[in-house]
């Protein structure tokens, strides 16, 4: 199967934000998790990735196709969901659907129809195929996102923050079908909730102000912190002393006094307690404030 090598991919924008910095990941079949807080450079990336904006440097191999100077070769195994994903409110998926994959070049009425079936079936709406894409809920807009990008059959899958706003429900919905997805094809899931990459993904990168600070398996990048995270509960009044102290990788308030979380190698004094730790304690361990 073929590889997705992105090589030291740099992007500054007029405004001097260095959104992009010596990017390099190699990426095979199967579901990767690219994560990063808002303004990280995810979304740059993505959009590089789906041939809509240029880098200032660096190379994207796809296989033997050259991402860069091969656009429209890119584009014929390219689905892509973006972040925003606007629909014609006043016309049913089954028609939408219909109207893209003849863009896409599906020029074969028949061949269109099975695959339209086939596809709705796949992403659970074919009982809504008559129905308007305005009376859909979030999480079915999302899953008709992925139909129509879908329709080329791609080897590349890109999905730009996914989750958001979905309920637990449709979110698990959502993780079921992009698994499905990622039996045979490379899908990128970028986003900044930390739960769908341990869900989903074999391999994750974690990207912060346009660097990538860390790649590898979730589980393996879990373990890797297995007794070196603690907590405690202080005072307020106490937290500068801690933060010079110790390596604050997260606080968040329990029974409204600060928590924190720290990394430590050595098991601290001062009643600090260990606890388990998890993809959560790995992001905020890579990401500085």
């Amino acid at each position: 199967m073929d590889k997705l090598i992105i090589s030291n991919l740099s992007k500054t924008y007029d405004n001097g934000i260095k959104a992009l910095q010596n990017v390099s990941l190699e990426i095979s079949t199967g579901m990767f998790g690219l994560l990063g807080p808002n303004g990280a450079g995810k979304s740059t990336l993505m959009r590089t990735l789906a041939t809509l904006q240029d880098a200032d440097e660096g190379s994207i191999k796809l296989g033997n196709v050259d991402v860069t100077n091969q656009k429209n070769e890119i584009r014929k195994v390219l689905g892509y969901l973006p972040q925003q994903f606007g629909v014609y409110p006043k016309i049913s998926a089954e028609m939408l659907l219909n109207h893209l994959a003849v863009l896409k070049g599906i020029v074969n009425k028949k061949e269109r129809k099975n695959l339209i079936e086939s596809l709705l079936h796949k992403v659970n709406l074919y009982n809504a195929r008559k129905q308007n894409l305005g009376g859909f809920s979030g999480g079915m807009k999302q899953r008709f996102g992925i139909a129509q990008a879908l329709l080329n059959n791609p080897k590349l899958l890109i999905v730009d923050e996914p989750t958001a706003g979905l309920d637990p429900k449709e979110r698990n919905r959502f993780y079921n079908l992009l698994s499905e997805i990622g039996e045979n094809t490379i899908v990128i899931l970028s986003t900044h909730i930390v739960d769908d990459v341990k869900e989903l993904c074999t391999n994750m990168a974690i990207i912060d102000k346009g660097i990538v600070v860390l790649k590898g398996n979730p589980l393996e990048l879990i373990n890797n912190l297995e007794g070196k995270i603690y907590k405690k509960t202080i005072q307020k009044e106490e937290l500068e002393q801690y933060q010079k102290e110790y390596t604050i990788i997260n606080q968040k308030l329990f029974l409204g006094k600060p928590m924190i979380h720290i990394l430590s190698k050595k098991k601290p004094e001062n009643g600090f307690i260990s606890m388990k730790s998890g993809l959560e304690s790995v992001y905020f361990s890579k990401i500085k404030n």
